[in-house]
């Protein structure tokens, strides 16, 4: 085993502290960020926490959503062996309140992976591109001038204290970053409007079953009593099942093992399962960062809230926004400098991408916390599959004139919260609309700011949800 697979370190590494860009986490997006720079001939340095042999392990729903046209910066061919069920092409909603099971179809490659072997082999793939990985090693504050450009990390590796020196520090470390909490960015752009409120508590159990599942084609959601809680019953393989629930920080917190516990002994299909690899995890269920870029920095994927708010999936996500960064940043070592002017187009992007699609998905998001358990289950029943999967993925759902009378037939007593759905989906579709009018530079970023703010007021009206942000 040569030096780099056995301590993650290459030869004549050891006393290094000084590259071209720092990568905080080998995760997602911060191995592919790592790719994108290494493939261009730049020094880069992945720094991960955990030890080689956990690293890439994390806890996850498995579902990854639109794998055909991920970035090239790591080939979709080394991850295929990660992919334990490309069958799967619709969701399965279950709504015990009306005794009801929706058929939600999915738009888009559809697969559910085996998370560990995937994590596994971005890390390979960011190897294989020319990135170096220092496992073991806890960041411990981030290093900046006298201005507040970032210059660089702190961390302890091994026992041993140790300072990184980079052109730019790429944020990869997850949902409430540590290196956000020890920088100062009180000064620029970066969104700093993040609290634990926004996001989602969750646990998950791989489980196996001796008989197969006869869903083993869906993605499984089931609602819990409360309206902040969800279960997800996600099928690896027809006999290995991701089964997982999480809860809205906002609510009271919920007992994830008990209430997952006591869900799956109510499920006939897993008496006498075996469980194993159990994880718990936090995710931001939350719109993406206003702007994600400091001087010398960027943060990227669930550090920048990069996930659909909706759903929780995050990793098409993730890899885009390290592939972005990436760009952006060797763009900016390529003109000598990383102030936010030059770093602003990773934004642009992510906006155009799914950011802004995101921020629309947040609305019904936000909707979900003020309306009753009863009601919104009762309004999911008396919708067709198609307008919830368009609300759940592209941030809008066409809600014409036949599809809210057909919605009040069938609702029967629920017509307040039908009303107060097509209110909403006005105010989605507005703030998706201001959205794609994000701006090119930061000269226009605070004025953008001040009319999302006013937007999100009558939001917050229309759905009667406490304020979010």
């Amino acid at each position: 085993m040569s030096t780099q697979e056995a301590d993650g370190v290459g030869a004549g590494d050891l006393g290094r502290d000084s590259w071209d860009a720092v990568v905080v986490g080998a995760g997602t997006a911060g191995c592919y960020a790592a790719a994108t720079i290494a493939d261009a001939g730049y020094d880069v340095v992945i720094i991960e926490r955990k030890s080689p042999e956990e690293a890439g392990h994390i806890a996850c729903g498995d579902a990854l959503k639109g794998a055909d046209t991920f970035p090239d910066a790591i080939p979709k061919s080394q991850l295929e062996p990660a992919f334990t069920n490309t069958g799967v092409d619709h969701g399965r909603f279950e709504i015990p309140q009306e005794d009801t099971v929706l058929e939600i179809p999915v738009p888009g490659e559809l697969a559910v992976v085996d998370r560990w072997t995937y994590g596994r082999k971005v890390i390979e793939g960011a190897a294989d591109a020319g990135a170096t990985f220092h496992y073991d090693t806890v960041v411990q504050d981030v290093r900046q001038t006298d201005d507040g450009t970032v210059t660089g990390v702190d961390a302890i590796r091994k026992g041993t204290p140790r300072t990184y020196d980079a052109e730019i520090v790429v944020d990869g470390a997850g949902a409430l970053s540590i290196l956000q909490d020890k920088a100062d960015l009180a000064d620029s752009t970066f969104d700093t409007n993040v609290t634990y409120s926004q996001f989602c508590s969750a646990y998950r159990e791989i489980v196996h079953v001796d008989e197969p599942v006869e869903w083993s084609d869906a993605l499984v959601f089931k609602p819990t009593e409360r309206a902040a809680g969800y279960l997800w019953y996600f099928p690896r393989t027809e006999t290995e099942i991701n089964a997982g629930l999480g809860f809205q920080m906002t609510e009271e917190p919920m007992h994830l093992v008990d209430d997952l516990k006591r869900d799956l002994r109510n499920r006939a299909e897993f008496q006498g399962a075996r469980v194993e690899d159990k994880l718990g995890a936090a995710i931001p269920t939350r719109r993406p960062y206003d702007s994600a870029v400091h001087p010398g920095f960027v943060a990227v994927g669930d550090a920048a809230g990069h996930v659909n708010p909706t759903t929780g999936g995050g990793i098409a996500g993730a890899a885009y926004a390290g592939t972005y960064a990436a760009e952006q940043a060797i763009e900016a070592m390529e003109q000598g400098t990383i102030d936010e002017e030059v770093l602003w187009r990773y934004n642009e992007r992510v906006m155009d991408h799914f950011g802004a699609r995101y921020a629309a998905l947040d609305v019904y998001n936000i909707l979900s916390t003020a309306v009753d358990i009863d009601e919104l289950m009762g309004l999911l029943a008396a919708m067709p599959g198609e307008q919830i999967a368009e609300a759940l993925y592209s941030g809008s759902a066409n809600l014409g004139w036949g599809l809210k009378i057909k919605a009040l037939l069938k609702a029967r007593g629920h017509y307040g919260t039908v009303w107060n759905l097509y209110k909403t989906k006005q105010r989605a579709d507005e703030l998706l609309t201001h959205y794609e009018d994000y701006p090119s530079s930061p000269a226009g970023f605070d004025a953008w700011q001040a009319e999302r703010d006013r937007l999100m007021e009558s939001v917050y009206e229309t759905t009667g949800a406490d304020p979010k942000y």
